[in-house]
């Protein structure tokens, strides 16, 4: 019986990336409009976050968001998250209201019509170039000034499917502890079980995220850094071991 489950698979995956690419076909003079501008940025989340929910929905995905503590919608954060499935960036898109631009990967920016729009919202980073990295610092600063947050997946990629966590970059908690934001751990508990990058693999079903405490930055300095690293880090952790 397995055997039948690699049709459905190969079937799930086209149609994730028809739900990808039909709100951007649909929706594309007023994504162009609501780029053209960075105040009017905000805009374009609320797009993103429609393109999002739509996305999760179609795939069959009952996602539940779970708070701790609620971002204030006039403050700006540093929110964070484990990455483990292309289905991060719509959970956290559906799980924040605050308007927020992420810093990924550069290579996303050759995803057909996806990447368009990627790379002209998002901060692209170069993990390999260290002139790309310290360009991170300059746009998030200004998206900050403009009063937008920041999302980063920490790691810096996604691990191994057998490793709960990897160990998470400085990036995130550099940024944070500069600007003097509150980080916020996300946990996404069942993204790799729903639609991870393995292929063959995945399907409809529960997709919870949850919001912890917020963890501070005030008053600390860069020196702080790993230590604030490695609290978020137990944090996330402690949430994906319970659920295991």
């Amino acid at each position: 019986m397995a055997i039948l489950k690699y049709p459905f698979w190969v079937l799930y995956r086209i149609w994730f990336y028809v739900l990808v690419a039909l709100p951007i076909i649909v929706l594309f003079p007023i994504l162009l409009l609501s780029i053209s501008r960075d105040k009017w940025y905000p805009h374009f989340f609320k797009l993103a976050r429609f393109w999002a929910r739509f996305i999760l929905v179609g795939m069959g995905f009952n996602y539940k968001v779970m708070k701790e503590e609620t971002p204030d919608p006039k403050k700006s954060y540093m929110f964070i998250a484990n990455h483990t499935s292309m289905t991060d960036i719509m959970l956290m898109l559906v799980s924040v209201k605050n308007p927020f631009v992420f810093v990924g990967k550069k290579e996303l920016a050759k995803i057909p019509l996806f990447g368009y729009f990627y790379k002209r919202t998002c901060i692209l980073v170069d993990r390999s170039s260290a002139r790309s990295r310290q360009a991170v610092f300059i746009r998030a600063q200004r998206r900050l000034k403009q009063g937008l947050s920041i999302c980063i997946f920490p790691e810096g990629g996604v691990p191994e499917e057998d490793v709960i966590l990897d160990d998470f970059k400085d990036g995130a908690f550099r940024l944070a502890i500069n600007h003097q934001i509150p980080v916020v751990p996300m946990t996404f508990y069942d993204n790799k079980k729903r639609f991870s990058y393995t292929f063959f693999s995945g399907g409809p079903g529960r997709m919870r995220s949850k919001i912890h405490k917020f963890l501070p930055t005030k008053g600390l300095e860069i020196k702080d850094t790993k230590s604030l690293n490695e609290e978020a880090r137990a944090v996330i952790l402690e949430a994906l071991k319970i659920s295991l």
